[in-house]
């Protein structure tokens, strides 16, 4: 797994996200943002939609997210290395 102080791939991918983020074109960092809160607005209301509204959607996802640190985490990275690419291409 990736370390944060990895020296040779020059951090985490979180860091490197962050890195990314602070630094590239503000259009393109907007645009990604937008479309991964489109992304996570529409798994919430499909979530919503196949549990029922009357449950806890954000008690059932912070449950699952207890129980499952490693494979959360493991999404989690590859999402930083994804948005990364998506930012990337884009500024080139």
């Amino acid at each position: 797994m990736f370390l944060e102080d990895d020296e040779l791939f020059g951090g985490s991918p979180r860091k490197k996200y962050f890195d990314i983020i602070f630094n590239a074109n503000q259009n393109l960092v907007e645009d990604e943002l937008a479309s991964n809160l489109e992304k996570i607005a529409a798994f919430e209301l499909l979530f919503e939609e196949m549990m029922g509204e009357d449950k806890d959607i954000l008690q059932i996802v912070q449950n699952y997210i207890w129980e499952n640190q490693d494979k959360i985490k493991a999404k989690q990275t590859n999402l930083f290395i994804e948005g990364m690419g998506n930012i990337l291409t884009k500024n080139e």
